[in-house]
Order: structure tokens, then C-alpha cells, then sequence
């Protein structure tokens, strides 16, 4: 098996020295290649990369789990270093984004200078995720993810139109994951799709039934009890060895996890260096 070391780069908590924001930001370093599983909301990317020793140079791989401005915003940023990196992304992440959560639409879609930069990249380095695809040898990312679990939600509010009259699916959402010596890696942007339908998705792809280390947004923030009470039977069916709990999962969600899973689970901030043999 190869090795990997991740590295949270933008997150809503954060270590000593290094920016937070509402955004994520994961990168991951292998032996064929470096990917950036998206790219925060503003300048926390930029920012924390040089405080962290990471060189946006040597990105090999952009990949955009959703168009939501938190994980996109530093697009421009990525490619401005970095002419060469291939971008994988759905297409359906340039879609027009609300969410109505509060008393007004907010706009939530991937911002239009991200867009750009995306469309104004090299046309043989964008790589549109219709299915899965491996970019290198032992990591795999899902393409659109099955929606198995009925009741699992897309974790918000969120419609295509300011007047909540298109409801958006986010079907662009996708995750990575890493083939470790204890078994899978799996990397979340959101999870809109869902964190059982999206290890589900995994594991029957892979046929690989161990999970060494869930990473990333779980997006249950708006979790009501009867969401978290059936993910936490479903999640007992898995061999899970740890979850890390970053940016949109929920405290309360997170804690509830904790409380009732067999396996670790915390919180994740950038700056969180994991190593996998």
C-alpha cells in the first residue's frame, strides 16, 4: 500500500498561527502526486499554505467536491500558482445557489471569479466528473453518489432559485478516498449526498469493508434527532477505526457521535497533519 499524508489547510477551527474561516480545505500528499480537495472561502488558503510549508506549485490535482462558495472561493488562487494542475470537477457546480436557512436567500454558489478561472483553464486539464475516476494509484473519486438512505438530506435548505421553488439536489457533491494498509481513507468536502449514502457508494465500489479514517464536512448541523439516531445504527454496521469532524458536521452532531459510536471520534482544525502507511 502507498503512503499518504493529509493535511487540513482551511477549516472553521483552526491551530496556533494559522487563519480560520467558514470553509474547508484538505491537501494530500502521495506518491504520484499531490491533490487539494477544495479551497476554502477567501484568503485563509493562501495564507495558511505558506504558514504550513505547503506549495501550491506542486498541487497535481484540484478537486471540487460541490460549487458552494466556501470550498471554491480560492480556485483563482490554486490555478494562479499552478497553470498545470488538472481540475476535477461536475458540472452542475457552476449552477446558480441559494440557501434560505434565514429570513432572506443567500447566494451560495461558487463565485464567479472561480468560474472563470475554472473555464479559462487549460481544456485538457479539466476533468468533468460524470463517474468515478482514479487520478493516481490508490486514489479514487466517487463521481455522483448514489442516494440510497432516504433520510438523508443534502443537510440545508438550498434551492436553485431565490424563491425556493427549485430545490437543489447537489448532485455535483463527490468525496475521495485513499486506499490505505488498514483500509479505506475517506476524504468529505459537505457530504451533501450524505455520509452513508457516500460510504456505501465507497465501499461497494471498492469492495473494501474496512475504514481506517472518515475526514472531512458531515454536513449535520441541522441533524434532528431521528437523522442521528438512524445514521449512528447504520454507521455500526461498518468497521470504522476513526471519525474527524470538520466544518459543516455540527457540535452537537459530533457529540452525539462521540457518544454513541464504538470508534474515536473528534474534531479536526487546520493545521491536522494524519499520516497513513
Amino acid at each position: 500500500m502507498s503512503t499518504f499524508n493529509l493535511t487540513v489547510v482551511v477549516d472553521n477551527k483552526g491551530g496556533e498561527g494559522l487563519e480560520t474561516e467558514h470553509g474547508y480545505s484538505l491537501h494530500i500528499e502521495t506518491p504520484s502526486g499531490n491533490i487539494l480537495l477544495d479551497t476554502g472561502q477567501k484568503d485563509a488558503l493562501s495564507t495558511n499554505c505558506k504558514t504550513l510549508g505547503i506549495d501550491l506549485h506542486e498541487v497535481t490535482a484540484l478537486v471540487l467536491s460541490h460549487g458552494h462558495y466556501d470550498h471554491t472561493g480560492g480556485v483563482p488562487e490554486v490555478i494562479r500558482h499552478n497553470r498545470e494542475v488538472d481540475i476535477y470537477l461536475h458540472s452542475a457546480a457552476f449552477h446558480p445557489r441559494y440557501s434560505l436557512d434565514g429570513e432572506k436567500p443567500s447566494m451560495v454558489r461558487m463565485p464567479l471569479t472561480a468560474m472563470e478561472a475554472v473555464m479559462n483553464h487549460d481544456d485538457m486539464r479539466i476533468h468533468w466528473l460524470t463517474r468515478p475516476l482514479s487520478p493516481f494509484h490508490g486514489v479514487g473519486i466517487t463521481g455522483p453518489i448514489a442516494r440510497n438512505y432516504a433520510f438523508e438530506d443534502t443537510g440545508g435548505s438550498f434551492y436553485l432559485d431565490p424563491e425556493g421553488k427549485k430545490v437543489d439536489t447537489i448532485k455535483d457533491d463527490v468525496a475521495l478516498w485513499l486506499h490505505g494498509k488498514n483500509g479505506l481513507v475517506i476524504c468529505l468536502g459537505c457530504c451533501h449526498s450524505g455520509l452513508l449514502n457516500t460510504l456505501e457508494y465507497i465501499t461497494v465500489r471498492t469492495g473494501e469493508k474496512r475504514i481506517d479514517t472518515i475526514i472531512g464536512g458531515m454536513h449535520l448541523l441541522h441533524a434532528g434527532s431521528s437523522r442521528l439516531e438512524k445514521t449512528v445504527e447504520e454507521l455500526g454496521r461498518y468497521d470504522i477505526g476513526r471519525i474527524i469532524a470538520c466544518h459543516c458536521s455540527g457540535e452537537k452532531a459530533v457529540e452525539y457521535l462521540d457518544k454513541n459510536l464504538a470508534c474515536d471520534v473528534s474534531f479536526g482544525h487546520a493545521g491536522l497533519r494524519l499520516s497513513f502507511g
